[in-house]
């Protein structure tokens, strides 16, 4: 019972002469009013000291970090406000790289434990096996755990993950699906003659293999070339990681590749797997490794948790180094979401990284800026603008690194290919340094379906991109000036960028994909590594301390979202916007249809 005064409710507790007590039943601290004497009554003191000593242990006693690849990883958040929203429980690449490089010097991390599955790019996974085995480097013991590496097969790359670990456990139902690597590529000639439908394209050069995807029937002999050392050199990088992991020759390797899938037996009767367990037998095999005392913290939680010093901001000024992120299909315009298919990236859209690139050019704290590409390109018009935003802010004084991430192609290569220093993973999908443009022409289908279409038009041209009628000789004319126009354009500032003549630039050109390894050995790429290694190099090139902050440009909060831009150098002016599903050329790349843009890479290249 209680009485209602100007005071609020009191409690009348039996036994404690009407006293007030507020009572925490967590602690079983209770506190009252003129009755201090009978704190010691109300006080369990084993109940202090267990309190006490659980704080305690949070702060000091041994962790073991956790890594859960189920959902993949999100290379940054999304630019828009709703899909910032959805991602933010997602595992972000930043957090797992900053927090593995931050346990290698915490003498508190005694492990690592991670679940791998297949939701993760090759060059993403590169990424993390090179933490990994930087982590094992400094003492930490690491254990991969799976209930299977891919269940019928197609598990090469997150076993070639978890081979980088001191221990590999697998379910003992489950399968080791270390099948290598393979590309299929769709031809829609024939079934677009059956439809009525006339693909009409033109390429700069041979290698620009997007037109033969509705031109052809089969491979040409070029295109046939390039995806074989495509996955030639793919399944070289992952034959050889898996071989100095495992103590194995890369002989044997090969062995293994051309029997699996293996049953578990066999995975662990040749190696490839230590043990074969359920998830409470390794968490039980990491309690007599690290103490049964431990704390087991997500890598993520743990980084942001013990970072947070960091990135309160001192006193004073502190010289920086800017990240700028550039992801999904390249646009004319702001940045946002891709299409409605799962697994569709953001877009990439030339007034937001250019709007990035002046903010960090303005800021005096600025010392070296990190762009990192994750994109198959597009607009060749966006990717130029962006390109141009690159030489300035070398212009300016700012050292630019490039981190390429899974694919960094045709676009993706010419917004990159003005930096200082172009760093990709050796499993990166770049290149492809050419131009493609055309139509399909659907009058054959419709008349099929009893459509009729007429049109009128003024001005020759007027239709030149129509779906209804075939280029005319003098629009071909044109298409083909602006190929020309844009390829030497592109190889052009791709030479000077690289110090090549034109002449080696062509050679490497020609619309040809490049994996990392090989984008490296012939100079299109400086340096193997991540994002890791282009933060080190952005940091030495500008002098900087090997600890330097790194900061997200340009960083805008939710409130300065609302308010309307007061100049288009307002930051926010240039904010990734929302464009509920996207539009539907995302949806049509997918499908394997014309993208926008005549530098685009055609279909989905990230290889899991």
């Amino acid at each position: 019972m209680g009485d209602r005064t100007g005071r609020g409710l009191r409690a009348r507790t039996p036994g404690a002469d009407s006293i007030h007590q507020i009572v925490n039943p967590g602690t079983g601290f209770g506190w009252g009013r003129g009755a201090a004497h009978r704190v010691g009554a109300m006080v369990d003191p084993g109940n202090v000291l267990s309190v006490i000593r659980q704080a305690r242990d949070r702060r000091t006693g041994p962790l073991v970090l956790e890594l859960d690849l189920t959902d993949g990883l999100v290379e940054t958040p999304p630019g828009d406000p709703l899909s910032a929203f959805l991602a933010m429980r997602r595992t972000h690449l930043r957090d797992v790289l900053d927090g593995l490089r931050r346990a290698r010097s915490d003498a508190r991390v005694k492990a690592l434990v991670v679940k791998v599955t297949g939701g993760v790019g090759l060059a993403l996974v590169q990424e993390v096996r090179d933490a990994v085995l930087a982590l094992r480097e400094a003492g930490k013991y690491t254990v991969a755990w799976a209930e299977t590496f891919g269940e019928g097969g197609r598990g090469t790359v997150p076993y070639y993950l978890a081979s980088a670990f001191d221990r590999v456990y697998l379910q003992p139902i489950g399968e080791v699906g270390l099948t290598g690597v393979a590309l299929e590529e769709p031809f829609f000639a024939g079934a677009l003659e059956k439809a009525g439908v006339q693909p009409q394209f033109a390429k700069r050069y041979e290698y620009k293999t997007m037109a033969n995807t509705f031109m052809e029937k089969g491979y040409t002999p070029e295109h046939e070339e390039s995806s074989k050392r495509l996955v030639t050199s793919l399944g070289e990088q992952i034959t050889q990681g898996i071989a100095e992991a495992r103590k194995l020759s890369p002989e044997r390797v090969r062995e293994l590749v051309d029997k699996a899938p293996l049953l578990a037996d066999e995975a662990l009767e040749a190696g490839l797997v230590d043990r074969l367990g359920y998830r409470d037998e390794v968490y039980a095999h990491l309690r007599e490794k690290a103490g049964k005392d431990f704390q087991l913290r997500f890598v993520t939680r743990y980084n942001r948790t013990h970072g947070l010093a960091k990135r309160i901001p001192q006193p004073g000024k502190q010289d920086v180094v800017a990240l700028i992120n550039g992801h999904g299909q390249i646009r004319l315009g702001r940045s946002g979401r891709g299409g409605p298919l799962p697994g569709q990236s953001v877009a990439m859209g030339s007034d937001t990284v250019g709007a990035a690139f002046r903010s960090a050019v303005k800021d005096d704290r600025v010392k070296a800026i990190v762009f990192r590409v994750n994109s198959p390109g597009g607009s060749a018009v966006a990717s130029d603008a962006i390109w141009r935003e690159v030489v300035l802010a070398r212009k300016a004084g700012k050292h630019v690194v490039v981190s390429m991430g899974d694919v960094a192609a045709s676009g993706g290569y010419y917004v990159a290919m003005a930096a200082d220093t172009i760093v990709a993973q050796p499993g990166t999908i770049t290149g492809s340094i050419g131009v493609v443009v055309g139509k399909a022409v659907v009058n054959g289908l419709l008349d099929r379906l009893g459509v009729g279409f007429g049109a009128v038009g003024d001005g020759a041209h007027a239709r030149i991109f129509s779906a209804t009628k075939e280029f005319s000789d003098s629009e071909w004319e044109r298409i083909n000036a602006s190929l020309d126009k844009i390829y030497a354009d592109f190889t052009g500032k791709a030479a000077e960028g690289r110090g090549m003549t034109r002449e080696r630039m062509h050679e490497l050109a020609r619309g040809r994909v490049w994996t990392g390894a090989d984008a490296q050995a012939n100079g299109l790429v400086d340096e193997l590594g991540g994002l890791d290694r282009a933060i080190d190099l952005a940091r030495k090139k500008a002098g900087l301390a090997a600890d330097a902050p790194v900061r997200t440009f340009p960083h805008t909060s939710p409130l300065e979202r609302l308010r309307p831009p007061e100049s288009s150098e307002d930051r926010t002016a240039a904010s990734a916007r929302f464009d509920g599903w996207g539009s539907l050329s995302g949806a049509a790349a997918r499908l394997g249809l014309p993208p926008a843009g005549p530098l685009t890479l055609p279909g989905t290249w990230t290889i899991r």
